[in-house]
């Protein structure tokens, strides 16, 4: 099966210079974007998204927790002025309660989880209870977070607040929320962090020492670093969106990796990694939802200048920088192809016929049926391996991974690998478990001399 996330866009409102409601409601129907992120719950902006048919979260500030944990009955008048009065014509399917509650100046954490379970009973008081409630968390809730297999939460924080709080989740059927950024680790570590390996391009990748797992990005590292917090406190079972990450397209002189081009760069590959791609290394087959930081650039917010400029469009509506948001503008409706060299990657559809938009001078590396399972196994250890080639598709729920063979998974990390190395000499072998052939591979298909692998690629 193919897990493919979704893509929303956080839609910050901390400027003088923005677009009413309405004009943004249409700025994001025309580009395709169906999921929208606010931090309050304005009742302009509610009603302008009703029957747009775009999902949104809303939320409730940190300011509002103590009054939410203290008295139900400020919980119910909050849900019954917010949100009942907007629902369902504005399909609002979450509540973020508060916002990065840990690092909140004012010490609001001992009032979150109370203040969840009193909002929640006002959902179900109010038949709103499809409603989902959680908050997002910054990554500064971990106590380690490298290697990703070694992450933990802050143990601080764990009794008193993550414990009861991923209970609640689990007991509702809801999600923990999460903040993360690549660009404030890299930031702050450019010297042992490749950019490539932040901007999600194409880089050697890193591996976990402690499950060897293989990491292509710094932001899957983050996020299955707090998937292995969950897991090491026995919640598993708890899903993940991502509620923010960004990248900054100006920022000061200190700020370093701030630019419009790895900002075009993160964006850009995230949305194509999202909406082609399964979950992270850690959880493969639960989709990664994201929610882009931010909409707008917006000027009346404090701090450095990065702060003000995580915007992927002006006050104006104008992109600052093109990006996708959906596979059509992607340019195809395909998942990423195993090829990603400049040539066009064969198309194994799953009858057996392999296409591509040209074969003039192409090659292609298969598998080698007779040479025996062992050298199979052992090509196919390296490619996956230190070969570096793209093996996500082929590991067990994800798209590529039937028919469950050698041969086939051979053919396929195989040729990834060919690929990216730019189909140089002496790089389709593997120790003779492997040909490149000349001609389109389903010229090759009924030929015993080589494994047929079918793929939606």
């Amino acid at each position: 099966m193919f897990f493919a996330g979704t893509i929303g866009v956080n839609y910050g409102r901390v400027a003088n210079n923005l677009p009413a409601p309405a004009e943004v409601v249409s700025l994001l129907k025309s580009q395709g974007i169906n999921r929208v992120k606010l931090y309050d719950t304005d009742s302009g902006v509610l009603t302008a998204l009703a029957g747009s048919s775009i999902n949104v979260v809303v939320a409730l500030p940190n300011e509002l927790l103590s009054s939410v944990a203290a008295d139900q009955s400020f919980a119910d008048s909050w849900v019954k002025g917010n949100i009942s009065q907007h629902f369902p014509q504005t399909k609002i399917e979450a509540i973020a309660v508060g916002n990065e509650v840990f690092v909140d100046p004012k010490n609001t954490t001992p009032f979150l989880v109370p203040a969840m379970k009193n909002v929640h009973n006002s959902l179900v008081k109010f038949n709103l209870s499809s409603i989902k409630i959680s908050s997002p968390i910054a990554l500064s809730a971990l106590q380690s977070s490298y290697p990703s297999s070694a992450g933990s939460f802050k143990t601080e924080l764990i009794g008193p607040v993550i414990k009861p709080m991923l209970d609640f989740l689990r007991q509702t059927g809801s999600y923990l929320m999460v903040n993360a950024y690549p660009f404030f680790a890299y930031a702050a570590n450019s010297d042992v962090i490749s950019l490539d390996y932040a901007l999600l391009k194409e880089n050697q990748g890193v591996v976990d020492s402690g499950n060897g797992l293989k990491y292509n990005s710094l932001l899957e590292a983050q996020l299955d670093a707090v998937h292995a917090a969950m897991s090491a406190i026995q919640y598993n079972d708890v899903k993940m969106v991502v509620t923010e990450t960004g990248w900054p397209s100006l920022g000061n002189e200190d700020e370093v990796g701030a630019g419009e081009a790895n900002a075009a760069s993160y964006n850009g590959n995230l949305v194509k990694r999202v909406l082609t791609g399964n979950g992270t290394p850690l959880r493969p087959q639960e989709p990664l939802n994201v929610y882009l930081f931010a909409l707008f650039n917006e000027n009346q917010k404090p701090g450095p200048t990065s702060e003000r400029n995580y915007g992927l469009f002006y006050p104006n509506e104008k992109k600052v920088y093109d990006v996708p948001f959906t596979l059509e503008q992607l340019g195809n409706g395909q998942s990423v192809p195993v090829n990603k060299s400049n040539s066009p990657a064969p198309t194994v559809q799953s009858g057996g016929d392999v296409s591509t938009t040209s074969s003039v001078g192409q090659t292609w590396c298969v598998a080698n049926g007779k040479a025996g399972a062992e050298k199979l196994q052992a090509g196919l250890d390296y490619a996956c391996g230190e070969g570096g080639a793209d093996c996500r598709p082929i590991q067990s729920g994800s798209t590529c991974y039937n028919p469950n063979t050698v041969e086939a998974h051979a053919s396929y990390a195989f040729n990834s690998y060919y690929q990216k190395k730019a189909r140089g000499a002496g790089t389709c072998d593997f120790g003779g478990a492997a040909y490149v052939v000349t001609q389109q591979p389903s010229k090759y298909l009924s030929n015993d001399l080589f494994t047929t692998f079918t793929c939606d690629l």
